[in-house]
């Protein structure tokens, strides 16, 4: 027998002061500031801003009956030291700030986590100079306690797995990131604000008074004075509503996983990589523990045919259609044609993996596999084929009442991996750069 943990997420339990009253003419609530996106950058950020404007009226739109329903909620549950990254990027600098903040944040609210470590491993002598260019970026991106192992080095950390040499983390470790997300949209409820959900936001329009942003969502409406969209996989659509250009363009990529047998979990104890191939745009099969004990292998990297599309069977006809005509996509796709393919094969036929796995863990067998739960990966795409791989903010120009509306709006555009380890310094980056753009 297989286990998957599944923990059902239900809505919040709203404190009776999270429902405000406001008076007026109209009966739509009002806001200072709302947070389009109920994910894991748009929760930390809300609590941010809670946190640092006690004064201002504050929300969060969600478009699921929960917070965290989607990438914070179908991932691999890492906590990320920061080893790739390029050095002096956002994401390296977010990430090795955004670890050490999750892992007092953990200890704060009593939600429970693993410091299991990570192992890059080189499998042959043709990843060595890889291996040691990454060695390299640790130190430069200040990754704590970063050391290079030797083969026995490597046995005496995972005795079942092999390679010639390895960078071990100490400091990567496990978690459940859609249970930390609902602690931030706990804390963001207690500082007072306020959390929508089944709340799909439709459009932007311009309002009189001292609220000039209405937002419209099906059959209700909020006002506000400026609004911030965290909105993932939905980001780019979001910022179009503001008269934002449409790119980045949002790319749904799903990622499946593979799960151990029950009887052979026991042998893995620590996260296990690989050194990455800068010829592909993703990092490849890795074993990854999880908090229940699972051990999850993969994932694959294929176009979802849905934006929230996590099998085969989720089609959407609009975001399909938008995914395979946009120019961007067609120019990855012949650059990458071969490696896509084999990438599909891998989902239709799950043990073509075995080889790949069994470079690192021989005793492996396609009896000790099944298939296991997927997430989607909004990553963000370049009209030229170019994966987007910073934070990219955007406002609205060019649109009819821009200085009403497209103006009090700021888009997150794109918060790539690893923005669940890196979550609370994003909040912070995205907090000042609202105190900046908004004034506030």
């Amino acid at each position: 027998m297989f286990r998957v943990c599944i923990r059902y997420r239900f809505p919040i339990a709203l404190p009776s002061n999270a429902t405000r009253s406001f008076s007026g003419s109209s009966n739509e609530p009002h806001y200072d500031v709302v947070v389009v996106g109920g994910g894991i950058v748009g929760a930390a950020t809300a609590r941010e801003l809670a946190g640092r404007h006690p004064h201002l009226t504050l929300a969060v739109l969600e478009k699921e009956k929960s917070v965290g329903v989607h990438q914070s909620g179908h991932n691999s549950g890492v906590i990320h030291a920061g080893i790739y990254y390029k050095p002096g990027s956002l994401k390296a600098k977010l990430c090795v700030e955004g670890m050490h903040m999750a892992y007092e944040y953990c200890d704060q609210e009593g939600i429970p986590y693993r410091k299991c470590g990570k192992l890059i491993v080189a499998v042959d002598d043709s990843e060595l100079d890889r291996l040691d260019e990454l060695h390299e970026r640790s130190k430069r991106n200040n990754v704590p306690d970063v050391v290079m192992l030797d083969a026995a080095q490597i046995k005496e950390i995972a005795p079942n797995f092999r390679g010639v040499r390895a960078l071990w983390s100490p400091h990567t470790g496990i978690v459940d990131w859609g249970l930390v997300t609902e602690h931030y949209a706990r804390n963001f409820v207690d500082r007072g604000g306020t959390i929508h959900t089944d709340a799909e936001v439709l459009g932007f329009e311009s309002n009189k008074g001292d609220y000039p942003v209405r937002i419209n969502m099906k059959n209700k409406s909020v006002v506000c004075r400026y609004v911030l969209t965290c909105g993932g996989l939905q980001s780019d659509r979001l910022a179009k509503l503001t008269g934002c250009s449409s790119e980045p363009r949002i790319l749904p990529f799903r990622g499946e996983y593979l799960l151990l047998c029950p009887e052979k979990s026991h042998l893995v104890t620590t996260n296990i990589y690989p050194v990455p191939d800068p010829r592909f745009p993703f990092l490849g099969v890795h074993f990854t523990p999880r908090m229940n004990g699972d051990i999850w292998l993969g994932p694959n990297a294929i176009l979802a045919l849905k934006r929230e599309g996590y099998k085969w069977s989720d089609i959407s006809i609009k975001d399909t259609w938008e995914a395979l005509t946009f120019r961007g996509f067609q120019r990855l796709a012949i650059k990458f044609v071969s490696f896509g393919l084999k990438e599909v094969m891998r989902s239709a036929f799950p043990r073509l993996q075995v080889a790949k796995l069994q470079e690192y863990m021989p005793d492996i067998t396609a009896a000790d596999i099944r298939r296991g739960p997927a997430g989607v990966r909004a990553q963000a795409l370049n009209a030229d084929g170019s994966l987007e791989d910073d934070f990219v903010f955007s406002r609205g120009d060019g649109v009819k009442d821009a200085d009403q509306v497209a103006s009090r709006v700021l888009h997150c555009r794109n918060a790539p991996s690893p923005g669940a380890t890196s979550s609370l310094a994003i909040a912070k980056m995205i907090a000042d750069k609202c105190r900046e753009e908004f004034v506030l």
